[in-house]
């Protein structure tokens, strides 16, 4: 792992995209799917933080979905009606491969199309993302997340991919570095960062946390905006607390209030909220497909940055 290499990698984002959307407009990587009673996704990390949206995605159009721990005993038993995905970036990862050692059938979602996770699947989904030589899943979380929404698409027909728009906003914000990183960075350090965001887009927090303790090794923890207030609130009462807020929840004001009332700092991240420290805005964030695919750049930045410096 290197924070330098890290930092290339998030500069390569627009490009990997913009790859993937021409990749996309002649292909679909999901056409061996036609129907599908029950969805499984499988995976570690970052690859179920993202599964967790899709799955829910899918139960709120009717279907029956779940996004699993590889390592879980007991996993829901597959059916001949049943799509189980099993997601890993490198497809090594060990959890994931004992998960589907014994399934039938699965299909790998993977940025290694020789890994053993792809070589025994029945079919294989390749995220393109490119080496990430930094050692850090940011690329392929980024991919994992289209993909997967791609196949949601396809199960409930979807529209348009706005890809495009994702690598314009992934850009914008890389070119703005000088008008807001460094301030965000010092907004952020305290007793640790607090990344919140709505159920729809809790895969943001969960990666954005995963950064700063991968990277940097800053203590961070992800938090759904409506469960904030019960389980993560008590922390703003004994620590200097950083919240990193991806807003658009109904349940946004409840925490605002906690948190200003506590005296916290607040970085809110691609919309507006009353009393923040610092808005970082960028490109297509009304389009909230393109602000869950681009806001944890961020974070990402953010972890470089303090990785380079030795902030762990």
């Amino acid at each position: 792992m290197d924070p330098a290499l890290f930092r290339a990698d998030l500069e390569a984002k627009p490009a990997t995209l913009r790859a993937l959307a021409a990749h996309l407009a002649t292909h679909r990587p999901w056409e061996f799917v036609r129907r599908a009673r029950r969805v499984i996704f499988l995976g570690m990390g970052s690859s179920r933080y993202a599964a967790q949206v899709a799955a829910r995605r899918l139960r709120v159009a009717g279907l029956d979905a779940s996004a699993e721990y590889a390592s879980a005993e007991g996993t829901p038993p597959p059916s001949d009606d049943s799509l189980v995905v099993a997601i890993s970036a490198s497809g090594t990862s060990q959890e994931t491969l004992d998960a589907v050692a014994a399934l039938p059938s699965y299909v790998a979602l993977t940025n290694e199309p020789d890994s053993p996770l792809a070589q025994a699947a029945a079919h294989t989904v390749v995220m393109h993302a490119g080496a990430e030589r930094g050692g850090v899943a940011c690329r392929s979380f980024q991919h994992t997340q289209i993909l997967l929404d791609a196949l949601v698409d396809q199960l409930t027909g979807g529209g348009l991919t706005p890809i495009v728009a994702a690598a314009e906003a992934t850009d914008d914000l890389l070119t703005r570095r000088p008008e807001w990183l460094a301030r965000c960075g010092d907004l952020l350090k305290g007793d640790g960062v607090f990344p919140i965001a709505p159920v729809e887009r809790i895969s943001s927090a969960l990666q954005s946390a995963l950064m700063f303790r991968e990277g940097p090794r800053v203590p961070a923890d992800g938090c759904e905006t409506g469960d904030w207030s019960h389980v993560d609130v008590y922390l703003t009462k004994t620590l200097r607390y950083r919240a990193l807020l991806f807003p658009g929840s109904r349940y946004d004001g409840p925490a605002l209030e906690w948190l200003h009332g506590r005296g916290s700092t607040i970085v809110s991240v691609g919309g507006e909220v009353p009393g923040a420290a610092q808005v970082v805005r960028f490109r297509h964030d009304d389009d909230l497909r393109v602000r869950r695919w681009t806001e944890t750049l961020v974070a990402e930045l953010v972890a470089a940055e303090w990785w380079a410096q030795g902030a762990g």
